[in-house]
């Protein structure tokens, strides 16, 4: 025996489970969320704010190839929204394609949430795009990108903490430069070929 519900009351039951799944979302219990947005997802269309909420679901449980999907897809759609929420989703979506290690996808999310962030985040940003960069052997972008990234650390967030960081990027620096004067020196000495 089947029982149906009325439309109004599914709708009801649909609202409720949509409080739950932003309740959820709102303690961090990412997981619960998620499960409780892929159903009303099922069912409705949700609105962009929550599958931006499904995108950061994804990326904190460690599904970035979902949380990049679903995030490239919404973040056009956001425009309207606080700087700083929009920072939110931009940065995520670029570290879920940094995880998955598609730099060139990840860099123009990591600059668009630069645009948006506050000063004392922008060195995080920095280095990541500089690390972006180096993995793709980008050296003179990741130099710069680095050396950003080591000022605004030093401007704006200078901590003991950070002291390990300024450290390491000063060795990312000093490789990438040496990487730079190598390949400099290996197109010099490349025979030509005279043409006939």
């Amino acid at each position: 025996m089947f029982f149906f519900l009325p439309a109004t009351a599914q709708e009801e039951k649909d609202s409720d489970l949509l409080g739950k799944a932003i309740e959820y979302f709102q303690s961090s219990k990412y997981h619960e969320a998620l499960l409780l947005f892929e159903k009303l997802e099922q069912r409705h269309h949700l609105n962009p704010r929550f599958r931006a909420y499904m995108g950061l679901c994804y990326f904190h449980d460690w599904q970035f190839d979902r949380s990049s999907e679903v995030l490239r897809e919404v973040i056009p759609s956001l425009g309207l929204f606080a700087p700083h929420e929009r920072e939110v989703y931009y940065y995520s979506c670029a570290e879920s394609f940094f995880f998955l290690q598609k730099y060139r996808d990840a860099v123009p999310y990591y600059e668009n949430a630069l645009s948006v962030s506050y000063d004392n985040e922008k060195g995080d940003i920095f280095y990541r795009i500089g690390m972006c960069y180096m993995f793709t052997e980008e050296w003179q972008n990741a130099i710069d990108f680095l050396e950003s990234s080591r000022s605004y650390y030093r401007r704006f967030r200078q901590t003991d903490e950070l002291k390990a960081r300024l450290t390491q990027i000063q060795q990312m620096i000093s490789g990438c430069e040496k990487k730079l004067a190598d390949g400099s020196a290996a197109k010099e000495t490349e025979p030509t070929v005279a043409p006939r």
